[in-house]
């Protein structure tokens, strides 16, 4: 069915006054109503703990972001491209909730819950605001609050980025309406400051200043139909964006850098740009496939590389050219040009063509993009299904039905977010060859105490990515506990050989020490905690140990130093009862003391820690 093709724009057909008029009680009941739905699907999440990927990077071993608040970690916060991104916010945010909510993931959880009903209401809002539309706004809130595919932004803690900067990027587009309504340097600054704080909390939205454009043609018609003028209008706004265009070139700039420092990014020779290429056109396929039929969802969707069927591709890119066409061809229905465009444009940062990492796609890059087709789907649908006759209530009935089977999909997906296992073994039911899946399984087994069952997934993982040192590494380290240290040490090697990160080779080389102190190895062990503090001076564990073999050898000075330094950087009972010692023996009785009684407040059965204790203080007394 053609739609029509008069010179009308969708704004003026029907004029504005003939629009259903709704009061700001009922654009306020709405609102709520969209918050109690969006808080009711994801409360069960509060029951949900951690996931062993990315949440120990982010929260749970983070020594930084555990310290909570403070001026040295904002520092820190400002200055880290830590595991290949600048965004300081995050950090600040996840510094935040460990003051709040210690390592509780409730609170965690309910903070992710909270930022998305808040976006899902913020959208509402400017939608009804742009438009005028009241039940097209909503149901395009709606949709985006109980759609399957942003689930994963919203269990998975290590993505609260995800939301945070979708906050930003919603309060920029309204600061950006605000501007346009009344033009003036401090609306356009408020514009740029909200853009650069959304920069800060994920540079996902580098995009903005072009999508700024897509809503300069719908819903604010800052632009005209193409045609006569287009061009003009079209350079001149362009050129407002400037400032903001300057503001993602430096934000992309330090991506790049910072995911080429730990090696996230995939080369030409490791993924010629043709298999790139391929991947992203069948990706922008796949996700709109997901969009409408959200089945079979994982966590981690593994690359095809060089698997992916010609005929796949070929069908993918016949998809996209005929909606564009679709989306051309009908441009004066402005929604059509406006969504479409957004979608390809939100999608374009993290599409694969510049590869960071080995996924092909992920549900988490959806959160946004889809914001586009959502819009698409819901004026259509308000248009074209009064010409077919229905009977009145059927639009209602059809989104109510819509809504409420997305809504049962995104419980069922959520659920798989309990825990690490579940999670991972759903992804290996519904990915092939996914050695992600088959090392977070393993790392999840050992956890619950099945070591003999996880040895066969890192197997696995190691079989599937022989390059990737997360498998070699664990592997290494269960054989390590099994006292089988010649086939832990070959594991580690090859985990070395591997790594690309300078924290994890620094935990490689640090239980290789553990291993040779264990087969009476202290020269070799001292030299592996040597190369593991040069690598990480952070790292902890080698610090304590260093630190003793230190001790053992008569170096006090030395061993003191190593044990203050770990005291620092981890509050542990280990590192204050051998920072005790040390003092002991150098006759400093009274700190001594004091770094016992600081072990055995945090371990009160320490018994080692009390005898000495006790010895201290007999010696004080005498």
């Amino acid at each position: 069915m053609r739609l029509h093709t008069s010179g009308e724009t969708e704004l003026q057909a029907p004029a504005p006054a003939t629009r259903p008029q709704t009061s700001r009680r009922e654009q306020w009941a709405t609102a709520a109503l969209l918050a109690l739905g969006t808080l009711a699907l994801y409360l069960p999440s509060l029951r949900h703990g951690f996931i062993n990927y990315d949440d120990n990077y982010y929260v749970t071993a983070n020594l930084h972001v555990l310290r909570g608040l403070s001026w040295s970690n904002l520092s820190w916060a400002m200055r880290t491209i830590t595991y290949g991104n600048w965004h300081p916010l995050t950090w600040m945010a996840h510094m935040a909730e460990v003051q709040l909510f210690g390592l509780n993931p409730a609170g965690y959880h309910l903070a992710s819950v909270l930022v998305h009903l808040v976006n899902v209401v913020l959208l509402f809002l400017l939608l009804r605001a742009a438009t005028g539309f009241h039940w097209r706004s909503a149901a395009v809130a709606a949709l985006f609050a109980v759609h399957p595919l942003n689930v994963e932004a919203v269990a998975w803690v290590a993505e609260f980025k995800s939301l945070l900067c979708t906050t930003f990027l919603l309060l920029t587009i309204w600061a950006y309406r605000e501007y346009v309504r009344r033009p003036d340097t401090g609306r356009y600054l408020a514009v740029a400051a909200l853009f650069a704080l959304g920069l800060m909390a994920k540079p996902m939205v580098v995009t903005l200043p072009l999508l700024l454009l897509c809503l300069d043609y719908w819903p604010l018609q800052r632009l005209p139909v193409p045609g006569p003028g287009f061009v003009a209008a079209f350079s001149r706004l362009a050129l407002e964006k400037v400032p903001l265009l300057l503001l993602s070139t430096g934000s992309a700039a330090i991506t790049v850098y910072a995911q080429r420092d730990i090696g996230a990014l995939g080369t030409t020779l490791s993924l010629p740009l043709r298999l790139r290429l391929s991947n992203a056109i069948y990706s922008y396929f796949e996700y709109i496939v997901k969009g409408v039929w959200p089945a079979r969802l994982a966590v981690f969707y593994p690359h095809p590389e060089n698997s992916l069927a010609v005929w796949k591709v070929a069908l993918a890119a016949a998809v996209l050219l005929g909606i564009s066409f679709l989306a051309w061809h009908y441009r004066e229905r402005r929604v059509l040009l406006a969504g479409w465009t957004w979608y390809l444009v939100a999608l374009l940062p993290v599409i694969g063509v510049v590869q960071v990492g080995r996924q092909a796609m992920a549900d988490r890059y959806a959160y946004i993009p889809l914001l586009g087709l959502f819009a698409i789907a819901v004026w259509l649908a308000a248009e074209v299904l009064p010409r077919l006759h229905v009977p009145r209530a059927a639009p209602a009935a059809l989104a109510i039905v819509i809504l409420g089977a997305y809504a049962w999909a995104a419980n069922r997906q959520l659920a798989y977010w309990q825990n690490s296992y579940a999670l991972f073994a759903h992804a290996l039911q519904v990915t092939q060859d996914n050695s992600i899946a088959e090392d977070n399984v393993g790392t999840a087994l050992v956890t619950m105490g099945q070591p003999q069952e996880a040895m066969a997934h890192f197997e696995a993982a190691a079989r599937l990515q022989p390059r990737d040192f997360e498998p070699h590494y664990n592997r290494a380290t269960l054989l390590l506990q099994a006292g089988q240290f010649a086939q832990a040490e070959r594991e580690y090697q090859l985990a070395l050989a591997v790594a690309l990160d300078p924290v994890d080779a620094a935990h490689a080389h640090n239980n290789l020490g553990v291993l040779y102190l264990q087969i009476n190895q202290p020269a070799a062990a001292l030299t592996e905690f040597d190369t593991a503090i040069r690598l990480d001076p952070n790292q902890h564990n080698s610090l304590l140990a260093r630190g003793t073999l230190e001790y053992e050898a008569g170096k006090l000075d030395a061993a003191l130093a190593d044990f203050s330094r770990a005291a620092q950087i981890a509050s542990s009972p280990m590192a204050y009862f051998w920072l005790g010692q040390v003092l002991e023996a150098k006759d400093d009785l009274p700190s001594a003391a004091r770094a016992y009684q600081a072990a055995l407040q945090m371990a009160p059965g320490m018994a080692e820690a009390q005898a000495r204790l006790n010895a201290v203080r007999t010696r004080l007394r005498k």
